[in-house]
C-alpha cells in the first residue's frame, strides 16, 4: 500500500478553511438559542428540552452523510458535494430563526416555529460539518492527523471567536439590544444574517481550492483489511460496529461526558450569569439581553483559550502521550466550570471561561486523531465517522433530557449546572487512560 504523501501547510489548511464559517454559525446557535427561546417564554427548567433536537439531527444525520458520501464519486469529489449542499441550507434557515418571534404569531406559534427552523438549521450545519473531518480521515497520513485536527481546531474556535462576539459587536455599533416581548434583539439577528454571508464565502473558498482523490488514487493509498473488502457495498451499520476497533468504543465513553458537560454550558450559561453577575432572572429586562451578550464574550474568551491550547497539545503530546494531553486538558477545563461559582465578578470569568477552552480543544483535535489513525486499513471511513458522532449526540440528548430534574435537584439553580458540568469533565478526564492508542 502506498502512503499519503506529507501536505504543505497551505494544502491542510486550505482542507478545513470552510470549517471557520460553518463554526460562525454553529457558535451562533450555540450562544443565542437558550436566550432565544427564553426570550419568545420558555420556562428555565424546559429550556434543556430545546438542546435534543440539535444532537438527535446528528445521530441521524451524519451517519447517512458518512455513509452516502463512502459510495459517491462525482467530477467534485466524494465529501465536498455534502458540504456544499449543507452550507447552502444552513444559509437559508439562519436567515429565518432569529425571526421566529417576528411573524406575528402566537407564542405557541412562534416555539414551534423556532423548533422548526433549529431542526434544519442544526441538520444543515451537521451535513455541512461533517465533510471536513473525512477528508482529514481521506487526504492526510498518520503524521500529519495531529497537525491536520490541529489546524482544523483553531479555525473552528477562530469561528467560534467571531460567532460569539458578533451581538455585543452588532449592539455596540448602535444596533438595538432590545424588542419588544417575544421577540428576538436586532443585534441577534444582524448577527446571524452576517454569519450566513460569511459561511457561504468560506465554503465556495474550500470547494475551489480543494480536489479530491479519484477512486483509483484513493484505493491506492488505503488498503482495506479483508473482513473490510467482504463488506464492501454493505450498508449494515451495525456489522461495521461490531468490527470497529476496540478505540471506538474507549474514546466514546470519554466523550460522554465531555458533550454531556458542554450540552449543560450551552443551555445554562446565560441564565447562570444574569443572575450571578446581574443578578436578575427577568429574560424581558434588559440586564438579561446585557448578559446574553456577555454569554458571547465568554464563549469568545473560551474560543481564545482553545486556539492557544490547541497550538500547545500537539508539543505537549510529543513531549509525553497523546492520552496525557488529552487528560490534563479536561481536567483544566473542569477547574474552569467549578470556578464559576466562586465568581460574581463578570471579569474575573474570563478566568473560568479560558479553561474550559483547553477542554474543548482537546474535544475538537484528540478523539478524531486517536479515532482516524485506529481505523487505517478499516475503510468505510465516512461511515464510521459518522457513527462515532454518536457518541457526541447521545451524551448531549441524555443530558437535555434529564437537564430539567437535574436543575431542580440543585435548587433551580442554574451555576450549580456548571459545577455538575466540571465534574463531568474531571470524570471523563479519568477515563482517558481507559483508551489504547493502536
Amino acid at each position: 500500500m502506498k502512503k499519503l504523501p506529507d501536505l504543505s501547510f497551505w494544502k491542510l489548511w486550505n482542507i478545513s478553511f470552510g470549517f471557520f464559517g460553518v463554526q460562525i454559525a454553529y457558535a451562533l446557535q450555540s450562544a443565542n438559542i437558550s436566550r432565544i427561546f427564553a426570550t419568545l417564554g420558555a420556562d428555565p427548567h424546559n429550556l434543556s428540552y430545546f438542546w435534543i433536537l440539535p444532537p438527535l439531527m446528528g445521530i441521524i444525520v451524519q451517519p447517512i452523510i458518512g455513509a452516502l458520501s463512502d459510495k459517491t464519486w462525482t467530477r467534485f469529489g466524494r465529501r465536498i458535494p455534502y458540504l456544499f449542499v449543507g452550507a447552502a441550507v444552513a444559509v437559508l434557515v439562519m436567515c429565518m430563526l432569529p425571526n421566529a418571534g417576528s411573524f406575528g404569531l402566537t407564542v405557541a406559534g412562534a416555539m414551534v416555529f423556532g423548533l422548526i427552523s433549529l431542526m434544519f438549521l442544526d441538520t444543515s450545519i451537521n451535513v455541512a460539518m461533517q465533510p471536513f473531518k473525512m477528508m482529514v480521515g481521506d487526504m492526510v497520513n498518520e503524521k500529519q492527523k495531529t497537525t491536520a485536527y490541529s489546524i482544523q481546531s483553531f479555525l473552528c474556535n477562530a469561528g467560534s471567536l467571531v460567532g460569539y462576539l458578533f451581538p455585543i459587536f452588532f449592539t455596540w455599533l448602535g444596533i438595538r439590544n432590545e424588542a419588544e416581548k417575544g421577540v428576538v434583539p436586532d443585534s441577534v439577528i444582524y448577527s446571524f444574517y452576517i454569519g450566513a454571508a460569511i459561511l457561504i464565502g468560506c465554503v465556495i473558498y474550500t470547494v475551489s481550492k480543494v480536489k479530491e482523490m479519484p477512486p483509483e488514487v484513493y484505493n491506492e493509498y488505503h488498503a482495506l483489511k479483508d473482513e473490510v473488502k467482504e463488506e464492501a457495498g454493505s450498508s449494515n451499520m451495525l456489522k461495521l460496529l461490531a468490527n470497529a476497533p476496540k478505540a471506538f468504543w474507549t474514546i466514546g465513553l470519554v466523550q460522554f461526558f465531555c458533550w454531556a458537560a458542554f450540552m449543560y454550558m450551552w443551555t445554562y450559561t446565560n441564565g447562570a450569569i444574569a443572575s450571578s453577575c446581574w443578578g436578575t432572572t427577568d429574560v424581558k429586562s434588559a440586564a438579561y439581553q446585557d448578559a446574553g451578550n456577555w454569554v458571547g464574550v465568554l464563549f469568545a474568551v473560551q474560543a481564545i483559550g482553545s486556539v492557544v491550547w490547541a497550538a500547545v497539545i500537539p508539543w505537549l503530546s510529543k513531549q509525553t502521550s497523546r492520552r496525557f494531553a488529552y487528560s490534563l486538558s479536561l481536567v483544566l477545563g473542569g477547574i474552569g466550570f467549578i470556578s464559576v461559582m466562586f465568581f460574581a465578578d463578570k471579569y474575573l470569568l474570563f478566568i473560568s471561561y479560558f479553561l474550559i477552552g483547553f477542554a474543548w480543544a482537546a474535544m475538537l483535535a484528540m478523539p478524531f486523531t486517536l479515532l482516524t489513525n485506529a481505523l487505517e486499513g478499516y475503510g468505510h471511513m465516512g461511515s464510521y465517522l459518522g457513527l462515532f458522532n454518536g457518541t457526541i449526540c447521545v451524551p448531549q440528548i441524555v443530558a437535555a433530557l434529564v437537564g430539567g430534574l437535574l436543575l431542580s435537584m440543585v435548587g433551580g439553580s442554574q451555576v450549580m449546572m456548571l459545577v455538575l458540568a466540571g465534574v463531568l469533565l474531571i470524570i471523563g478526564a479519568a477515563c482517558v487512560y481507559v483508551i489504547k492508542e493502536k
